[in-house]
């Protein structure tokens, strides 16, 4: 008997019709946040992801005993415009590298930076996908991913932590930041070509990628109609 197999949600991803959509949405802040931008969304987000590392850093001393002796390089993946680089990472890191592949993002970085007065935080910008981006071994104090791991395949996704990994310096975190389903469930959503993944799915797939999961927070305070936002902190397994 022949048994019809259910396709994956992120079997559907496509790199190229995301790039598409992307390229075509204004470069703004309103835009890279899909009309909330004048919302209180951006601020509450702040606030929030703020409130995380100081939390982090507060519970786990090796974390910012690590950027006094290592030094506090950040990576911004997934960076847009540079809105979380500007409004958080810059008050944390000495410097920030950026990793966006949409052309006309990458090229608004800059001007963010610089109408903020935070210009001279800003290292490299990387035009690449997250499917293709390596890090320097050792290189970062911390790496976040905010509202982009969607747009990979679970296969890329373990892939591109894998490699985060290893370029995290001793005792660097790496901070992923994201939409939930609120269900158990996956979701595909063909407008950018990405998936909604449920809480578990984030926490298997850290697993696989080999990766402890200190803490996790729900994003609290966020406009109605939203899907529910989780932060994660996570460093290497201790035998990985």
């Amino acid at each position: 008997m022949n048994v019809n197999k259910i396709e994956a949600p992120d079997a559907n991803i496509s790199y190229a019709d995301a790039i598409d959509y992307w390229t075509g949405i204004p470069a703004t802040v309103d835009g890279v946040l899909g009309g909330f931008g004048h919302t209180t969304l951006p601020k509450t987000d702040v606030k929030g992801s703020i409130a995380f590392l100081r939390r982090i850093s507060r519970f786990y001393p090796e974390f910012e005993e690590s950027g006094k002796r290592l030094g506090t390089r950040g990576c911004d993946v997934g960076a847009g415009i540079g809105r979380v680089t500007r409004d958080v990472l810059s008050k944390f890191c000495s410097k920030i590298d950026l990793v966006e592949p949409v052309v006309p993002f990458a090229n608004q970085i800059r001007i963010e930076l610089e109408h903020k007065k935070v210009l001279d935080k800003l290292g490299d910008v990387r035009q690449i996908g997250m499917q293709d981006f390596t890090p320097e071994p050792e290189k970062y104090w911390l790496i976040w991913c905010q509202w982009c791991l969607g747009q990979l395949k679970d296969a890329h996704l373990i892939e591109f932590l894998r490699r985060c990994k290893l370029g995290l310096q001793k005792d660097g975190l790496i901070f992923v930041k994201e939409n939930n389903t609120s269900t158990l469930m996956d979701e595909f959503d063909n407008t950018d070509s990405s998936v909604t993944r449920a809480d578990q799915s984030f926490r298997r797939i850290f697993n696989e990628a080999g990766l402890e999961l200190l803490e996790a927070e729900v994003q609290q305070g966020l406009p109605q109609g939203l899907y529910p936002v989780r932060s994660y902190a996570l460093r290497p397994k201790r035998d990985s």
